[in-house]
């Protein structure tokens, strides 16, 4: 059963957060940021101070019923994932703690970080379980080309709080980059980005692409080139482990598939995967790595790519049309 209420949408498929049931507690478009690729468009309420935007308790209401109609079964998690910044909702940390109370499925907040410098959004994100931080660059000037955000803004300020929410925050952290062709792409960016990510230690950091129309026309995403350049850069600084490309649409759920060529996209499109590794997990299906992966390159469904010493099979980037 899929809802669209007031404040509550979903559960929709996450491959970060699994069936993930959506809580919208900002109206289009409050935001500290105006980033180029950012879905809605652009920010007509380009805002940096916090404020009530809805009766907290109308919120919770409506998530605590929604779960009870829904089964606590069929989610995995509730995630404030609004038409804006999260963290710009004042009564946030209410909202968190009254769905606490009555829902015991674990809370995510998706956020772009940039208030964390403020102790009281920090105390409020300390309620949740699971906390995601965009961290798309770490230089000033780039952090102005890509995220747009309010003149009160600054990098150090941001990296700063992260640093603070990061030290003393319990529960999980990711964190995704997206990786804008020409803007945030170059190896030098890519390198600073992974130190910084590396020294809060997250859960899982995650290097994205733009997947829908962005704000501004002219933004693409980074090439297959770049983003295994990438992936393997985040690799050595942040472990393999902990490091994740989302570059294609999210599906229309979530089950187990038992197709190896299915399973042979899943997971390219998750990690790039060594040319040799691939051929064996093919040939223990019974079939021709060589004529499988050439049909699938002629597909336009993956890409061949050598890096250092080894050769990859990564997921063809979806182009937007």
């Amino acid at each position: 059963m899929v809802i669209k209420l007031k404040y509550v949408f979903g559960p929709v498929p996450s491959r970060r957060l699994g069936r993930s049931l959506g809580v919208n507690n900002i109206p289009p478009k409050y935001c500290s940021y105006s980033c180029i690729y950012c879905q809605l468009g652009r920010t007509p309420n380009l805002i940096c101070g916090r404020r009530e935007f809805y009766p907290w308790r109308d919120v919770v209401n409506e998530v605590i019923n929604s779960v009870k109609t829904i089964g606590e079964e069929n989610i995995d998690y509730i995630t404030f994932v609004p038409d804006g910044e999260p963290i710009l909702d004042i009564n946030l940390g209410l909202e968190l703690s009254g769905i606490r109370e009555k829902v015991n499925k674990p809370l995510a907040v998706l956020t772009n970080g940039s208030l964390l410098f403020k102790e009281d959004v920090r105390q409020d994100l300390y309620n949740a379980d699971l906390v995601s931080i965009k961290i798309d660059a770490v230089e000033e000037n780039t952090y102005r080309r890509v995220n747009r955000p309010h003149p009160s803004l600054y990098i150090e300020r941001f990296l700063e709080g992260v640093k603070s929410f990061t030290k003393n925050y319990k529960g999980k952290v990711i964190t995704e980059t997206m990786l804008i062709k020409n803007v945030n792409d170059s190896i030098a960016e890519i390198e600073k980005v992974a130190k910084f990510i590396k020294s809060i230690r997250p859960y899982k950091a995650y290097i994205a692409i733009p997947t829908r129309p962005p704000a501004e026309t002219w933004v693409q995403p980074a090439s297959e080139e770049t983003i295994l350049k990438a992936y393997n850069i985040f690799c050595e600084h942040i472990g393999q482990e902990n490091v994740e490309l989302l570059v294609g649409y999210e599906g229309p759920y979530f089950e187990a598939i038992k197709d190896p060529i299915e399973s042979l996209l899943a997971i390219t499109s998750v990690h790039p995967l060594r040319l040799d590794y691939a051929y064996a997990m093919l040939e223990k299906y019974g079939l021709n790595p060589e004529t499988v992966l050439r049909k699938l390159a002629c597909e336009n469904k993956i890409v061949m790519l050598k890096y250092k010493d080894q050769k990859f099979v990564m997921r063809k980037i979806i182009s937007r049309s």
